[in-house]
């Protein structure tokens, strides 16, 4: 039997300071309260060096392009190294950070779809536990009461679609099989990303899978990647009327236009966010979350706050008045991973695997 001997596993865990054990009993969980203001915190990130190196999950290389210029236009002396792919390929590369292989962490704060990775990561020892600024006036369900994570936007799929194609928007699940939606259709794998999956779980545990054959009898065209399916949407030669599975906020441009269901339930989730307890630049990590949780960010995102005081967007009420979604149900969808790969393999066998190059390469 192969055994690794003692001194070789000492050298494994020496390759980083992450402790690679539970940390419950550890009883060091208290956070560190953020007392600074936001421009002393910028002082300490300039001199610690000036750049902060985030991982966000996305579908699309530029889909945070508009954070990073918001950030660097508010803080000039900082440079955000933005990294955007697909959280379920990053949150592996981050466990192959944590276990020293092969640099280490060079990582400061990690913004990812894969809710269920940050209680694993936090029990490991991983996350700096850090409250930011009006730490508070987040809602409960949005932020982990040690300050490991919090969240950074309340994401909506909402139900969307070109008005130039589309003389009647879909306002219920059931108006997506009407004949006018056939051939018009853009959906992404479920199989593919698991915000879609939890869609699609949650449309078929309302009505059935009756609802999804009628929905195959539309013949949709499967994409990868969600913001695929917008851009489908909005190129001004294609056929795509509508979708489900895609996020172009609560205001879109013309000639898109968005509703929200009353009959059924549709998917909202909040981005996580943290920093990493051995991040190579900590001030300018933690200049960054204070940045994307103060208020004048928030009121810019376009969709719902995860801060209390910051209103939802004009003609659209609370979440918390939506019987529709609850956006604190995607974690537990996601932790039970058994689940998930049952739901994901059921969905192989209708639709196959997904077809195509990640959406962040394919030039869509």
């Amino acid at each position: 039997m192969f055994r690794i001997q003692p001194f070789v596993a000492s050298a494994l865990l020496l390759g980083s300071s992450i402790a690679a054990y539970d940390n419950v009993l550890g009883f060091n969980g208290a956070p560190e309260v953020e007392t600074r203001t936001i421009d002393e915190i910028y002082e300490a990130a300039v001199a610690e060096g000036g750049v902060v190196t985030c991982w966000h999950g996305g579908d699309e290389a530029m889909q945070q392009d508009a954070l990073k210029a918001a950030f660097e236009e508010r803080f000039p002396k900082m440079t955000l190294n933005l990294t955007v792919d697909l959280s379920k390929y990053q949150d592996g590369d981050i466990d192959r950070q944590l276990v020293g292989a092969p640099d280490g962490v060079y990582v400061d704060s990690i913004i990812l779809q894969t809710l269920h990775d940050y209680p694993r990561w936090d029990q490991e020892g991983a996350l700096l536990h850090y409250q930011p600024l009006d730490f508070y006036k987040l809602y409960p369900a949005f932020r982990d009461i040690r300050g490991a994570w919090h969240a950074t936007a309340v994401y909506p799929w909402t139900f969307t679609w070109n008005m130039d194609r589309v003389a009647d928007g879909p306002m219920e699940f059931s108006d997506f099989l009407k004949p006018e939606f056939k051939d018009k259709l853009v959906l992404t794998y479920p199989t593919d990303d698991d915000a879609s999956l939890y869609a699609f779980d949650l449309i078929l545990q309302d009505f059935g899978i009756e609802w999804f054959d009628a929905l195959l009898a539309q013949n949709p065209r499967w994409v990868r990647g969600t913001q695929t399916a917008a851009t489908l949407l909005f190129s001004p030669n294609g056929t795509a009327g509508a979708t489900f599975t895609s996020i172009v906020g609560l205001s879109p441009s013309a000639p898109l236009n968005i509703s929200i269901p009353t009959k059924g339930h549709f998917n909202t989730w909040p981005q996580r966010a943290a920093i990493l307890r051995d991040a190579p630049h900590p001030e300018a990590a933690k200049l960054l979350h204070n940045f994307v949780l103060s208020g004048e960010y928030q009121r810019a995102t376009g969709v719902w706050s995860v801060r209390r005081d910051v209103p939802a967007p004009a003609g659209f009420p609370e979440l918390a008045d939506i019987p529709s979604t609850d956006p604190a149900e995607f974690q537990r969808f996601l932790s039970d991973r058994a689940r998930v790969e049952r739901l994901r393999f059921f969905f192989e066998g209708r639709l196959g695997t997904p077809q195509g190059p990640s959406s962040v390469v394919d030039g869509i």
